[in-house]
């Protein structure tokens, strides 16, 4: 392996990070010890600037680039955004309706177990269970479905794989250009 950056960002498949390297995990690191990597990072991802320096966070994140791009939100370096999981609140979702109808089929020649075009899956003998007094093929009220769900947030993340982002803190200094 060729000397790497320091600051350099890798991914590595195995559970431990090399030597001269750091996990990507967000620690605090001291500015005497690592003043090269703090020329180059500075507190763009944390710290207090004057004793500590804090290294990129890339546990339950993925990366982006920094900048623009065509109608997306401006990103800076360091910059963190999204969330892991979201609650959907009836304002998000789309204005939709559900409505249900009941269908009485009263010719018993047109029952069925199974279904078949013309026929009823199911056959209530009693309607007033349902609606008292209700006619054939009427409409329920629209309050008759209501909200649901427990206001719980859903998974919000992409699939994933668990790798290892570490970064040089030994290397060659790289060069502006």
């Amino acid at each position: 392996m060729t000397t790497p950056f320091i600051g350099e960002i890798q991914v590595f498949g195995f559970n431990f990070a090399p030597r001269g390297w750091a996990f990507c995990s967000g620690s605090l690191v001291p500015i005497q010890q690592y003043s090269a990597v703090f020329s180059l990072l500075g507190v763009n991802y944390g710290g207090n600037g004057t004793t500590n320096f804090q290294l990129p966070n890339f546990t339950n994140r993925a990366g982006c680039n920094q900048g623009q791009g065509p109608g997306l939100t401006r990103r800076t370096i360091g910059e963190t955004f999204g969330e892991n999981s979201e609650t959907l609140t009836v304002a998000e979702m789309p204005a939709h309706m559900h409505q249900f109808t009941i269908y009485n089929q009263s010719d018993a020649a047109k029952k069925a177990a199974s279904p078949s075009a013309g026929n009823s899956l199911t056959s209530p003998t009693n309607t007033s269970v349902f609606v008292s007094g209700a006619q054939a093929n009427t409409q329920f009220i629209p309050t008759m479905i209501g909200f649901t769900g427990g206001n719980q947030p859903h998974e919000n993340r992409q699939p994933y794989l668990a790798l290892n982002y570490c970064i040089a803190m030994a290397g060659a200094f790289p060069a502006f250009g």
